[in-house]
């Protein structure tokens, strides 16, 4: 199911921000009248259904395995989540809908009734991830097992908000790297130049945001689950001005760390505001509770280094852009482009690793373990390699598919342009 959730979540993400970036062009086109912005969001568009269509087969997958792998968890929670997964699924057929009009329907609805379609896809598929981030907040802290209760679970609005903008973060970065890569190989392409102008200030914006978001869950955490914050750092002394460590590789059993930047009281202060403030460490927990601390610790210091790289770029970016009061141009920056556009989903697969392996041994924190929860199936390895196999396949064919579809709008593109350049010859 790890394997599953990986893939899933690429495409969940794209389907709560790529709708956004589609409907965007569309203003900018209504309000402009720039063909290439149409053009733009019809792409888009096409973008959006490919990515949606794998994330509906991925996700199919995902139910059936809730009720294969974890029978003995849908025994007891399934009443539980099953209000969130039900009006997920309510906002997935939404999205469907809508996302047929805005396809199909341009030229054959209102300008205004298209329009609006475009915006319920964007809304439809940021309340799926809601919902479905509903879930994972009671499994993470569970308030209450009654359905109303497990939704509003005491860590929800920090999971989700934090979700969401990392969805939208890690879309509008690889647009943005996809864009700089075919700018790359040829500068005139303006679709391209007008795609990135279009990703950009959502990349950085959240960018910034995002840390502020990571800061308001470190805070929560510290006062809803103590043991999970200790595991992120690694930190296993209980006590006051507890040192913030960056990097290097902690020794679980002296608690001392090898090749670390350590900040004195660094930690103390992300989590109460005070350099001299106690933070409960891993000593204070018993060891059978502990979470595979090697793993949470390093997958979170991958998301904040990313996400460090991301919003330092955002800054550069806005600086350089408010200094030449243009977007930025020129091989260098399109290179930066490229090479910085992974991190926003590198940042995404981590933070949903600390999620999960921050969680353990719980299914349910506090509730069930997941030794309890499992099936008792003796031949899982072959679900497994069946299922990472069929992964693989939709990968590729996900790549061939949007590659044709960019190489079909600059042919597009180009035809446009040429047909253009011999009116005004003629």
């Amino acid at each position: 199911m790890g394997i599953s959730l990986a893939f899933h979540i690429v495409f969940a993400a794209a389907g709560v921000a790529l709708p956004a970036l589609m409907v965007l062009a569309d203003i900018y086109h209504r309000r402009t009248r720039d063909p290439e912005f149409l053009l733009l969001s019809k792409q888009l568009a096409k973008g959006t259904s490919i990515l949606f269509a794998v994330g509906a087969v991925s996700g199919t997958v995902l139910s059936f395995e809730l009720g294969l792998l974890w029978p003995h968890f849908m025994g007891r929670f399934g009443e539980s989540i099953g209000l969130p997964f039900a009006l997920e699924g309510f906002a997935f057929f939404t999205e469907a809908i809508f996302l047929g009009i805005y396809l199909y329907g341009r030229g054959k609805v209102s300008a205004g009734m298209h329009l609006t379609s475009g915006i319920a896809v964007a809304v439809s598929g940021a309340a799926s991830a809601f919902f479905v981030t509903l879930v994972s907040a009671f499994m993470n802290g569970p308030g209450g097992s009654d359905p109303i209760a497990a939704m509003v679970s005491p860590s929800w609005p920090y999971q989700v908000v934090h979700v969401l903008l990392s969805s939208y973060q890690a879309t509008a970065w690889a647009m943005v790297a996809i864009s700089a890569f075919i700018l790359l190989r040829n500068p005139k392409r303006t679709l391209h130049r007008k795609a990135l102008a279009l990703a950009l200030p959502m990349a950085c914006i959240t960018a910034l945001v995002q840390p502020l978001s990571g800061d308001r869950s470190a805070k929560h955490l510290t006062a809803a689950q103590p043991l999970k914050l200790a595991a992120l750092e690694a930190h296993m002394h209980t006590g006051g001005r507890a040192p913030l460590h960056i990097g290097g590789v902690p020794d679980l059993e002296t608690g001392e760390f090898h090749g670390a930047l350590a900040i004195p009281g660094g930690l103390s202060f992300l989590a109460h505001g005070d350099f001299d403030a106690t933070v409960t460490g891993l000593d204070a927990f018993p060891r059978a509770d502990w979470p595979p601390v090697i793993k949470v610790r390093t997958a979170f210091q991958v998301m904040v280094g990313a996400g460090s790289a991301m919003a330092l770029a955002a800054l550069v970016v806005i600086a350089a852009t408010v200094r030449r009061r243009r977007l930025p141009e020129g091989r260098r920056w399109m290179l930066a482009f490229v090479v910085l556009g992974p991190l926003g989903f590198v940042s995404l697969e981590a933070g949903w690793l600390v999620t999960e392996w921050g969680r353990q041994p719980w299914i349910v924190r506090g509730l069930m373990r997941t030794a309890e929860a499992v099936t008792e199936f003796p031949y899982k390895a072959a679900a497994f390699w069946l299922f990472t196999i069929v992964y693989l396949l939709l990968g590729v064919a996900v790549v061939y598919l949007l590659a044709k579809q960019i190489a079909a709008a600059d042919r597009s593109h180009e035809a446009s342009h040429e047909a253009t350049g011999s009116a005004h010859a003629a």
